[in-house]
Order: structure tokens, then sequence, then C-alpha cells
């Protein structure tokens, strides 16, 4: 271990100082506090170190992290990519501006939510937004809270369930658990789609809608959704958009146009907001104009305010940067990306389904040198430790649920093509090295601070804290 990767603890010497601020006075600096039942009985166990060894602790931290800004970062069904730093700053020149301060005073905010929303508006081909909730899943929350909301108010309070894919994000049924809903299982189909037959025997009085993200999550476009969004209307249902997976829709298709009546969108993961780390994060909700007395009567119910502000400031800037000219570049540059990496590994991972994608695929494991299913002694979890060796975020792994070996690749439209074949070339290595040399990827990652953990112990009892003992 060298010198600068010790812990700071590790660095601490007895007496040690940084900086030193005298009180200026030649007294003793005045205590905190107002008695001494507030002091502690020892003082806390700090590390004693000098001011650079503080700033150097605190920067090797931050070239530790893995983002989108130091490499690829392909995880599936996230939308990571890249997003202009522009769209990071200009929120600062809202950073004065507080909830509770008189309308009059924040116009320009108000000005600039009404514009967002109507740029949403032509995105999704949705008639009204609200922007209360902070997350996706907040957003899924809310949206369901307006379905209900919109059946009671027509007294039909019977509609107690919900239609959910077996292919759903497993936000969906939590959501709908959440909000009072059942949620009923839709089976895919052997192509990864939902089949309207399926829909059919699980329709009835009871059924408040269905959930769906299109493309879902294998990536594939469900290309009955007009069967799908007759079959639901038709037994009084509403259909809920998640618009997880937007991002290859943006500027082809709308979800209105496909008969959506609710859809929550991530700012967040489709309109320029660092995607990751717990957030910030935006779930605005738009309806269709049947759908806007329900709005009204739980909007404001779900947050305080207008939710994260900052994360529409950034989504409306990047609008105005693409325009209607090149925000209709988004979806298919994304598509692009993906069926180019699906087809230049196709003869060294399996694919499960076989057909064009949208924004992202899911391979299910390993092929070997004949083309055959499985590499002995390789999985999912080794390619995916083995990446990490090459300067690459894994991908997602082990979901979706439908495959034993899912592994989720989502490049997104702001990769070059530079990138996307140096990820094709470390995959085909890697491929080969799992036929020859699987140990070196059992023993995966080798060359990043921590390698392979015991990752069952390390969920079930974390170390959170240094103890000089161990």
């Amino acid at each position: 271990m060298s010198y600068y990767d010790r812990l700071i603890f590790e660095l601490s010497k007895s007496g040690r100082r940084g900086a030193y601020v005298p009180c200026g006075t030649g007294k003793a600096p005045v205590p905190f506090g107002n008695g001494s039942g507030i002091w502690r009985k020892q003082a806390p166990a700090l590390p004693e170190v000098s001011e650079p060894d503080v700033v150097r602790h605190y920067t090797r931290l931050s070239q530790l992290n893995f983002g989108v800004d130091s490499g690829f970062y392909p995880l599936g069904s996230c939308t990571m990519k890249y997003n202009p730093k522009i769209c990071d700053a200009l929120p600062s020149l809202f950073a004065d501006l507080h909830p509770l301060q008189d309308e009059e005073t924040v116009a320009g905010a108000r000005e600039l939510l009404s514009r967002t929303g109507r740029f949403l508006s032509a995105v999704t081909g949705m008639k009204h937004f609200t922007f209360s909730p902070c997350a996706g899943a907040h957003g899924e929350l809310t949206g369901l809270m307006i379905m209900r909301r919109f059946h009671e108010m027509r007294g039909d309070t019977a509609r107690t369930r919900i239609l959910v894919p077996d292919s759903a994000h497993g936000t969906n049924p939590a959501s709908a658990a959440l909000c009072g809903l059942e949620p009923v299982t839709v089976p895919s189909g052997p192509d990864g789609l939902v089949d309207p037959e399926a829909v059919k025997p699980l329709l009835g009085p009871d059924i408040a809608g269905i959930m769906l993200t299109n493309p879902n999550t294998l990536g594939l476009f469900e290309k009955r959704i007009g069967e799908i969004a007759s079959l639901v209307h038709g037994c009084g249902g509403l259909l809920y958009y998640d618009g997880a997976n937007l991002n290859p829709l943006v500027g082809v298709l709308r979800p209105g146009d496909m008969g959506f009546d609710i859809l929550h969108v991530n700012l967040h993961k489709t309109f320029a907001t660092p995607h990751g780390g717990g957030g910030p994060g935006s779930g605005p909700v738009g309806v269709c104009a049947a759908l806007k007395p329900a709005l009204d009567a739980v909007d404001g119910k779900v947050s305080a305010f207008h939710g994260n502000f900052g994360v529409v400031v950034r989504a409306y800037a990047y609008l105005l940067m693409l325009g209607r000219e090149h925000v209709k570049e988004l979806g298919p540059f994304s598509t692009l990306s993906a069926n180019y990496i699906k087809e230049s590994l196709r003869d060294k991972y399996k694919l499960p389904i076989d057909s064009v994608c949208k924004h992202e695929f899911v391979f299910d494991g390993l092929l070997d040198d004949g083309g055959r299913e499985g590499v002995p002694g390789a999985t999912t979890l080794d390619v995916a430790k083995r990446l990490l060796d090459y300067g690459f975020h894994a991908p997602t792994i082990y979901f979706p649920l439908l495959f034993h070996q899912s592994m989720m690749i989502e490049p997104t439209e702001t990769e070059s093509l530079e990138t996307l074949d140096e990820f094709i070339a470390v995959m085909r290595r890697i491929a080969e090295e799992a036929a020859s040399d699987p140990a070196l990827l059992k023993s995966a990652p080798h060359h990043t601070p921590v390698s392979r953990p015991d990752e069952t112990e390390a969920a079930r009892h974390p170390v959170l804290k240094y103890s000089p003992d161990k």
C-alpha cells in the first residue's frame, strides 16, 4: 500500500494541525453554546493531519468515483448520458430564490415552469403538467393517484387493480401497492412484448388501468400498443406511461399519440440532469385534457412547492439548446448506437430475443467459440467485474429478471463512434478471456482500489466507520 492509499486516519500524527485561525484578542477563544452541559465528555476521535493531506484525501476520494464525466457508463434502463455543463451552470441564476417569496417577485421562475411544461407537452403529447414530483418513482405514485382520483370523481370506486407487465421496472408494482392498487402481472410473450391476448382475460370492471413503458425494459417497442390501448380503454381503464425509456422516442413518437392518458418524465435521465448518486431528480407528470380535474385535485399534495426547481431549469436549457430541429436527433441516435453494439457482439454474447432494439438491449450471458450458450466458469457478473479493469463502468446485470444471465446495455446518443468501438473491442476481448482463462475473470477486477469483496457479507454487515482495532 502506498502512502497515498492510506485512510486519513492512518495518516494522523498527534499534535499535527492544518490551518490555524487565532482569536485576535489575546484571550481564550469564545466557547460555542451557552453552558457546560453541551460539551462532549470526550474529544471526537478526529484525524490530526496537515492541510495538504486533507486536500489530497478529498481529491483522491473524488477521483475514485466513476461518473459519466470520467468514462463510458452504459447502464441499461437508466440513460446515464453526458449532459452539457451549461445546463449545470444556469440553475445558479435562481439560487437566491425562496419558495415563500411573494408571487410577484418570482415571475421569471413561474414563466420558466410554464414554458417547460409547454415543451414537454410538445414532446409527449400530454396537455397539462405538474412539476411537484421529486423523482421518477415519485412521479409514478403521483400519476397513479391521479388515476385513482379520476375514477373516484366518476363514482367508479371498484377499480382497485392495475395491470403491470412482468418486464416492468420494479418501481411500477411498488408504486401501485403504495397507492392502494393491487398489481396484476401481465406475462410477456416469447418475443418479449405484451400480447393483447394475454391482456384480455385480465380485464374487468375492477381494472383501473395498465402501466407500460414503451419501448419496454428489454429495449423493444411494444408495436401492438394501439390494440392494448383499445382493450384497456374499452373496459374503462386508463393507460399510464412510465417515462424511464422516453429517451429513444423524443422527437420521433409521442406517448399521447399511442393512447396513453398519464405519464411521468424522468428529467434526470432524458433532459440534462446528472443521473445517479441519489439525486437530484424530477418526475413531472403530464395528463391528457380529460384528466385535468383529477390532476388539480392531486397537485400540491405530493411535495412542497414545485419539486426540484433546479432540475427543471436544466431541462429547459437543454431543450432550448436542441431546439425543434435537433431534439429530433435524440431518439434515432440512441437507437442507432444500441443496435450497432448489439450487432457487433452477437457472436460472442447470447441474444435472447433477435430483434431490432431501441435505446437498449439485453444479452443473456456468453457464447463459447462455437457459438454455443454459456462458457464454463464464467458468468455475467464476471464480465461486469472484468470491464472495470478496462476503465468502463459495467452495464446493468441480472435485470430484467426474464433471463438468468441478463446484461442490459444502453449506450445513449451522446457517445462517439470511437468510444462505442473501444467498448465493443473490450467486450470481445473479455469473451475471449472467458473462454481461455476463466480464472482471470473470477478474480477481477485487478486494478481497482477494492477488488471483489463478499457482496452478500458487505450488504448484510457493512463496515461504515473506521475502527483502529481492525
